[in-house]
């Protein structure tokens, strides 16, 4: 308050003007209209009469009425300002401005104890308190009633929340994200786009429509790839050169279809596709000549199945398609043949075959043993297969096996990794990313590396549901207040405290799985291109430690390293890239190194330089 004395002064004048105050505090002192016609009580107004001398003295003593006469302010005006005149006093008492040019009235208004003006402050609250509840009162009257149990207040919260998003704390159904890869040609698109089709998320109409224009081209089997292949090059050439996005819900999960690009020219995006998947559908053609051509030394099935076990696929369901073909019809000897070869080339990838892979024969096109059993009359060995457990299947269909499969290793406790995979802008920067570790939620601080900033949470979507708060496996779009789209970038890390390391040299092991043509063996200096979680930087390896080679032997402080050897050594990057080491958080600790559409070796960060001070 710039005048205590004043304010003081006002506050005790309160109490003469409560009966004002009560029905409108702003509201002025009434005074009476000297040319107002006296009220009769019924009938209409009688005419108007010249208007009676007021009665000044008479109108004065009624304002002076109200007036507590105990109180020691009206006492000192009465008394020694105006000597008695009770008129005067009165007019004073009413004129705030002039009564405060009078020492004595200053003195006593700063000799009044504070706990008569907090009292006084009390009042005026009651009163504002008072008009606010007539107000809420009508208010109530149109509210719902709450419920009469203890825990109304807590309800009452929730309902509230609820109001303010569609999904208070996510689906509790576990989301699985699902890429399909495999050589071009195998059927991804056609598998993905059936899936939607029996799971309702495409209507009728729509699929006419497609079949309409897939005979326009003279491709009518293509019609199911056109519900994930949306762009008119992709549908000329019948090749995925985008990842593909679709949802789909079970009664035990909830699913996203990532459809991955089979030709080699697009391995980026599909190894950008694969970073964020926790399940891989390796889609293999029975066809004769198209599984040779695929297995084989420069097909993608092989570069395919490599990719999704370094970039963190926790299961891999390897579905033998197109089994309703001609060449094929369901030919148990044709399965087993393609089962028998890719086992070991799976073990070398890295997978527990036991554990991690599972085996299935499918009709992509006609939808066999995708949601419904084949017919035994079209089948009849595969009902015997299943229900014997053979080759790590132990369900029907394709369907039911997804839905058996659990993920490890996801804490919603720990801090918050979010790799943004992309961002847009639309009202504020948002940022599209896989949660793989911890809870993030409105409101919350978060650090996004490798440029320190902080930003605050403003809003979360899943697709365009807005969430209260998202688990580990959620695929996610951040809104964060204030950032610019050049302050969040594909291949950053959006994190909670404490943050990622983010370096430009690491100490990491790999596994030479091929070279280029030029370079017959990997040395210090070798250039490639390095792929971790989301990010892609140039890399160069500056230092090699040591190598094992198949038999086991280790050679320390080697100078160079041929295929099939393991290798420790240095790493350094063009610029700094968020990661962790593979032991902490595997999945910002798994890296691919790709050279001239080869993916030359796979690795994982052993060990970080040390941080510094401050950092």
């Amino acid at each position: 308050r710039n005048e205590p004395a004043r304010w003081a002064y006002l506050s005790i004048v309160s109490h003469s003007n409560k009966k004002q105050a009560t029905m409108n505090v702003n509201a002025g002192e009434w005074k009476p209209s000297a040319a107002a016609s006296e009220w009769t009580p019924g009938g209409a107004a009688p005419a108007p009469t010249p208007a009676p001398t007021p009665a000044p003295a008479r109108a004065q003593s009624s304002a002076a009425s109200d007036i507590d006469e105990s109180d020691p302010l009206w006492q000192l005006v009465l008394t020694k300002i105006c000597n008695g005149d009770r008129d005067r006093a009165t007019k004073l008492i009413n004129n705030p401005d002039a009564l405060m040019k009078y020492p004595e009235v200053e003195e006593l208004i700063a000799s009044m104890p504070s706990a008569a003006m907090e009292e006084e402050e009390d009042w005026e609250k009651a009163d504002a308190d008072s008009a606010d509840a007539a107000l809420a009162g009508k208010v109530e009257d149109m509210k719902i009633d709450q419920p009469a149990s203890g825990s109304g207040a807590s309800l009452t919260k929730k309902q509230s929340s609820a109001m303010a998003v569609d999904v208070v704390e996510g689906d509790p159904r576990e989301h699985l994200n699902l890429v399909f890869i495999g050589h071009v040609d195998a059927g991804k698109s056609t598998l993905s786009g059936n899936i939607l089709y029996l799971t309702d998320n495409v209507d009728k109409r729509t699929i006419e429509k497609y079949e309409a224009e897939a005979k326009e081209r003279n491709r009518e089997s293509w019609f199911l790839a056109f519900i994930m292949d949306t762009n008119e090059e992709e549908r000329a050439k019948g090749k995925t050169v985008e990842v593909g996005r679709a949802r789909f819900e079970t009664d035990l999960h909830r699913y996203s279809i990532l459809d991955a690009p089979g030709h080699k020219n697009y391995v980026p995006n599909m190894i950008m596709g694969a970073s964020q998947a926790d399940v891989g559908v390796l889609v293999i053609s029975a066809r004769k000549g198209e599984f040779e051509s695929g297995f084989d030394k420069g097909g993608q099935t092989r570069e395919h199945a490599l990719l999704a076990k370094t970039l963190g696929v926790s299961f891999l369901v390897v579905v033998i398609n197109k089994m309703d073909e001609p060449t094929v019809k369901w030919s148990k000897v044709r399965y087993d043949e393609c089962v028998s070869k890719l086992r070991p080339f799976l073990k070398g990838c890295g997978f527990k075959i036991k554990k991690e892979v599972k085996f299935m024969p499918i009709s992509g096109l006609v939808g066999h043993n995708v949601k419904d059993e084949v017919d035994p009359k079209v089948c009849d060995w595969w009902s015997k297969s299943w229900k014997a457990g053979e080759n790590n299947t132990d369900k029907p269909t394709l369907m039911s096996l997804l839905d058996t499969l659990q993920m490890k290793g996801r804490d919603p406790n720990a801090p918050v990794r979010i790799p943004v995979l992309d961002r847009y802008t639309d009202r504020g920067t948002i940022a599209m990313g896989k949660i793989e570790s911890g809870t993030i939620r409105p409101g919350m601080k978060v650090t996004v590396m490798p440029t320190r900033q902080v930003y605050k949470v403003d809003a979360l979507w899943s697709e365009e549901t807005p969430l209260a708060s998202a688990r580990p496996g959620e695929n996610i779009l951040v809104k964060l207040n204030g950032a610019g789209m050049e302050d969040v970038q594909k291949g950053f890390v959006i994190c909670s405290n404490p943050p990622c390391r983010s370096v430009d040299k690491l100490i990491c092991q790999i596994m030479v799985m091929d070279l280029p043509d030029q370079a017959k063996v990997l040395t210090a200096g070798f250039q490639a291109v390095f792929h971790a979680h989301c990010a892609e930087e140039e890399a160069t390896v500056t230092n090699i430690f040591e190598t094992t080679n198949r038999k086991g032997q280790v050679l320390k402080g080697a100078r160079f390293a041929n295929v099939g050897m393991t290798v420790i050594c240095m790493i350094e990057l063009a610029r700094t890239v968020p990661c962790e080491t593979y032991e902490d958080y595997p999945f910002l600790g798994r890296f691919t190194l790709r050279t001239e559409g080869k993916t030359c070796a796979i690795g994982v960060i052993k060990k970080l330089p040390p941080k510094k001070a401050g950092k």
